[in-house]
């Protein structure tokens, strides 16, 4: 047993599995040990440039999905540069075979979107993908870095381009373009009212978009006016 799985069966509890398990259905539960996020994010910072880290890191994937999580967290705390943290993650997105791996990993890696148009060939690479959740990951890295009046047509066109069968896929496109109506309201706008997005992303972005309490009453009150029947 490597010494960050080690670790990771020293913090994880049984209990949380349990909560844990109801939200990433597509793991088995045999595949989830109960590792906390806090706990992650310990285990990514105490091994991170060590030796016994970077044996970790060059596994690729792992049997355990808290290991994946761990995995990406490191992922982000490496200092490397734009190159070389881009391979590292092209090696493990075909590993990746949940939302909350794929979002985690996304999340945790600020600084390498820091250079938004340096990343932004990688995440249209990702895009273009035929896994789902490498596909994935550039919707939500266009979700939590993008969106802004520099990328927003950008943004627009590539989610028009999107046709997937896939609910994770889907799903991720519905939350880019709720929050595109969120911070982008006027452009995003008219791809509702026409309607050019197939039925299901076009109402569950909507449904989100209301949900959000930074779009007023009225605005509110027309999106969902929008919604397809």
């Amino acid at each position: 047993m490597n010494a960050v799985l080690a670790r990771i069966y020293e913090l994880c509890d049984p209990k949380y599995k349990e909560f844990h398990q109801r939200l990433i259905p597509a793991v088995e539960s045999e595949r989830v040990l109960g590792l906390r996020s806090p706990d992650a994010m310990k285990i990514a910072k105490e091994f991170t440039g060590t030796k016994e880290g970077e044996l970790f890191l060059k596994q690729g994937g792992h049997k355990y999905y808290d290991e994946n999580v761990v995995h990406a967290f490191m992922l982000g705390r490496l200092k490397e540069d734009f190159d070389s943290k881009k391979e590292r993650i092209l090696k493990f997105l075909p590993f990746v075979n949940n939302w909350a791996v794929c979002d985690g990993l996304v999340s945790h890696l600020k600084a390498f979107f820091s250079d938004k148009e340096k990343a932004f060939p990688f995440v249209l690479e990702c895009i273009k993908s035929e896994m789902v959740y490498t596909v994935r990951f550039g919707l939500v890295a266009l979700t939590d870095y993008y969106i802004c009046p520099l990328y927003i047509d950008r943004i627009l066109e590539i989610a028009l381009n999107i046709k997937s069968e896939e609910y994770y896929i889907n799903m991720a496109l519905a939350w880019l373009l709720s929050i595109c109506l969120v911070k982008e309201y006027e452009k995003t706008l008219p791809f509702f009212e026409k309607p050019l997005l197939p039925k299901w992303v076009h109402n569950k972005s909507i449904q989100k978009a209301t949900e959000s309490y930074r779009i007023d009453l009225e605005k509110k009150e027309y999106l969902r006016s929008l919604k397809i029947k």
